[in-house]
């Protein structure tokens, strides 16, 4: 994420106009879920990494953490976080996730949503985070679903007249990077299998405590246009873990 595609204009543009950018948390079909897999935040020091326009920022301080960083890659992203998210407890940093230097058992809480499949070496992120939290700290995260990100387009096979037949999944073994369509435009981002997110998390010491497959709220399924196709296949992954005492 070196090259942020979001400081991009006309991408940055397009962007802005999506419903989770407008909305905030609201226009995000699977927040309600993460939201229900997120610790009790009073007064907890949190770190978003990938924090976009900073709506998990500004909740966690809504929901009485005590301090708040939120780092991304994107300077466009920081600077509309400052203007509609910003607070006196929030700590908003331009830097990418590879290289942001973090102290040891500084934070109780870390969260990251849909940022950690723009990274290639999600181990090492692992690492990061479990070095970060606190004994008894909670790591909370979503990514894009392997079997969204396996095929690399992500576009779904259609006939002749453009009706959808299926999700297409190929070299879903092949962890490398993929050059996606989103937003009408090229985005690398990097495949991961669930083996793993799951087992570089349980190397580092982190145990388990939920794995979802979010779908969309009812109200989604019927108020927005084509959201009933996301049915049909998973589109994100989320996953709670934590760093318990005796977990090395």
């Amino acid at each position: 994420m070196k090259n942020n595609k979001y400081d991009d204009m006309a991408f940055f543009d397009k962007y802005s106009k999506m419903a989770r950018s407008v909305y905030g948390l609201k226009g995000a079909g699977e927040w309600q879920t993460f939201k229900n897999m997120l610790p009790n935040l009073n007064d907890k020091r949190v770190l978003d990494l990938g924090c976009g326009f900073g709506w998990h920022c500004k909740y966690a301080i809504e929901n009485k953490a005590k301090a708040v960083v939120g780092i991304d890659s994107s300077q466009k992203m920081i600077t509309q976080a400052k203007k509609i998210n910003g607070d006196k407890a929030i700590e908003y940093i331009n830097s990418t996730i590879e290289e942001i230097e973090l102290k040891d058992g500084d934070f109780d809480v870390v969260i990251s949503s849909l940022a950690l499949h723009y990274v290639e070496d999600f181990y090492k992120v692992c690492q990061k985070v479990y070095y970060a939290l606190k004994y008894d700290g909670d790591f909370i995260f979503s990514v894009e679903h392997p079997i969204f990100t396996a095929y690399g387009n992500q576009e779904w096979y259609t006939d002749e007249l453009e009706r959808i037949l299926h999700w297409p999944v190929d070299n879903y073994f092949d962890e490398s990077k993929r050059e996606s369509n989103f937003l009408g435009e090229k985005v690398i981002k990097y495949h991961k299998t669930l083996t793993t997110y799951i087992n570089d998390l349980l190397k580092c010491g982190f145990i388990i405590k939920e794995v979802i497959e979010p779908i969309p709220p009812k109200e989604m399924l019927d108020e927005v246009d084509g959201m009933k196709d996301e049915l049909r296949r998973p589109m994100m992954l989320l996953v709670s873990a934590r760093k318990v005492s005796n977990s090395k």
